[in-house]
């Protein structure tokens, strides 16, 4: 039972990664620009913050889940601001050689962008809260080591998801030109600036 709630965990955290949103711009944009593990960092970002609110959601911590859901307008506003500024940094942002160093610095630069902007999404957390009480996860019945063991198959599903993104995007990276590659930043700079106002919006609204 606890490894079929595994890959349960997996299912779900594969199928909330895989939809395209502004993370998965972000992670195909710093793949083309800067290697895989810039773009592989920006989705275990995300991976991380996801198993974070899997893990409120699994043992029950509905004191800090209010919390979060109370305050989401300001969460979504800081989060859309937060986009715009990520969209307007991707369409000025040039092609360029990383050195090694500066390559490891940007991926954990990109692991916490992307990590503090999934967390600006605390209603995630209703999400994994319905869907674990449908599965009878949040029950006193259930263990506390099979709900973890949940959590982990949430993390590992959505990390798959971003191995394989950052993987296949990075195949096609040097058969770009420079050139394309400053039109691709471009595009993914608007339409990460489109997600921020629409999540503006939303906030207002």
């Amino acid at each position: 039972m606890e490894w079929g709630l595994f890959i349960k965990g997996f299912i779900i955290g594969f199928s909330i990664a895989a939809p395209v949103g502004p993370i998965g711009i972000l992670c195909i944009q710093r793949t083309l620009l800067s290697g895989n593990l810039q773009g592989l960092a920006t989705g275990l970002g995300a991976a991380t913050a996801d198993a974070l609110y899997g893990f409120m959601a699994a043992f029950g911590l509905t004191f800090i889940s209010d919390f979060l859901v109370d305050q989401s307008i300001w969460f979504r506003l800081i989060g859309g601001l937060f986009l715009c500024y990520l969209g307007i940094k991707a369409f000025s942002s040039k092609p360029q050689v990383q050195s090694v160093a500066m390559a490891n610095d940007t991926a954990l630069s990109a692991y916490g962008t992307s990590f503090l902007l999934t967390l600006t999404n605390p209603m995630t957390v209703l999400f994994f809260a319905g869907i674990f009480a449908g599965l009878g996860i949040v029950s006193e019945s259930i263990h506390y080591a099979a709900a973890g063991l949940m959590v982990i198959g949430v993390f590992s599903g959505s990390a798959a998801w971003w191995f394989f993104l950052s993987g296949a995007t990075d195949i096609f990276r040097h058969k770009i030109s420079e050139g394309k590659l400053a039109l691709v930043n471009k595009i993914s700079g608007i339409v990460i600036l489109v997600f921020g106002i629409g999540a503006l919006i939303s906030a207002v609204v």
